[in-house]
């Protein structure tokens, strides 16, 4: 991680952070329970639920059961989902009636929560390459009862089918630094052959997308590590060939803009309308979020 050190503001609160436990955080399945609703069931057993300032469908939990372990769990009305990972599917937008694709889908909470903003109407293909993974996929979609889903198994850089989506997610594989909160050994960061060999494959996933998505559609990508070669360098690549414009964004949660530069290497003025986010900006886990359109 020391190699962050000069593009991370406050590098004391930022260690300070990694070392706190992740708060709990579930967002309600308005598709079956209003927000107010759930949240009184879950009070009557016990749990003490806080809104999200900034998404009044998502509550900050304490309790001294699991939040797993409930019957409302079971019955589909919320999903556990660590605070930044609701973020991309806010910056993607969907819309009922759309065509969406999640190409990296597994374990489904941004399929789920995709499935939310299109009021379960349209439709969304959530796609993994793993059969393994894609039994967790299948496993939330049906506990939360979504009907929009078709669940597809394919390596995402060779997703077929011609370019006819609205609006298309990479949440890609990564090397996982941003979750280091939750995974104590990436504190020493991932090693720059991990790095390099995931950026590579995310290059090809971010073409894909843009292959995939409509003339003006919008692509999301996302990761949860820090590294610049998985996140502004993927976003450079694409730039570079002429596939995508970036669309500025702006989360409704503080954050620090994307990097012109690290080190030698120089991403442009552009790509600080991407957006990265540190675990000591509102107690969360770490990520980069990069929304693009593909020219008309």
């Amino acid at each position: 991680m020391e190699r962050y050190r000069e593009i991370i503001p406050d590098w004391a609160s930022f260690w300070e952070a990694l070392e706190r436990p992740l708060p709990i955080v579930i967002r309600t399945n308005t598709l079956r329970i209003e927000p107010q609703t759930l949240k009184r069931r879950l009070e009557a057993k016990g749990f003490d639920l806080q809104p999200l300032s900034w998404d009044g469908t998502c509550f900050l939990v304490h309790g001294e059961t699991p939040v797993g372990n409930t019957l409302e769990h079971w019955l589909g009305y919320y999903y556990v989902q660590e605070a930044s990972q609701l973020l991309p599917v806010k910056a993607l937008g969907p819309k009922p009636g759309e065509r969406i694709l999640d190409l990296c889908a597994s374990p489904g909470g941004k399929t789920t929560q995709c499935a939310q903003y299109m009021e379960d109407q349209g439709v969304l293909i959530a796609n993994d390459n793993s059969a393994k993974r894609i039994q967790a996929l299948l496993a939330n979609v049906y506990r939360l009862g979504i009907k929009c889903v078709v669940v597809t198994e394919a390596a995402g850089e060779n997703f077929p089918g011609p370019g006819n989506f609205d609006r298309v997610l990479v949440d890609a594989p990564c090397s996982g630094e941003g979750v280091a909160r939750k995974f104590p050994h990436l504190r020493c960061g991932a090693s720059l052959g991990t790095v390099s060999r995931l950026s590579t494959l995310q290059q090809r996933l971010l073409v894909r997308a843009l292959e995939l998505v409509r003339p003006g559609g919008a692509v999301v990508y996302s990761t949860c590590t820090l590294a610049p070669e998985e996140n502004e360098e993927v976003v450079k690549h694409v730039l570079d060939q002429g596939l995508a414009e970036l669309v500025p964004w702006e989360p409704p949660v503080p954050h620090d803009r994307g990097l012109s530069r690290f080190g030698e290497k120089v991403y442009g003025p552009e790509l600080q309308g991407a957006v990265r986010i540190y675990p000591h900006h509102f107690d969360s886990e770490g990520g980069f979020i990069a929304v693009l359109r593909r020219p008309r």
